[in-house]
């Protein structure tokens, strides 16, 4: 038995559909790769003179400090 015109019609949705999700996919993997280190730019804080100071120690540096002491004890 012969086949609908819709079928045809359908089945070439189907795979404009899984050929513009892969290209898609490709590109995001290709972006990922090309991405840097950092996820962000760094800002640099400032004094009101436009001197350079150093960030206060958040909490990720205090527990960066703990493992060192540990790691000395």
């Amino acid at each position: 038995m012969a086949r609908s015109p819709y079928t045809y019609e359908k089945r070439q949705k189907e795979l404009a559909k899984k050929k513009k999700k892969e290209e898609k996919r490709a590109r995001r993997q290709e972006r990922k790769e090309n991405e840097p280190e950092s996820k962000g730019p760094e800002i640099a804080q400032v004094n009101e003179f436009g001197e350079v100071i150093e960030p206060e120690p958040g909490p990720e540096a205090d527990d960066e400090a703990d493992d060192e002491a540990n790691a000395t004890a």
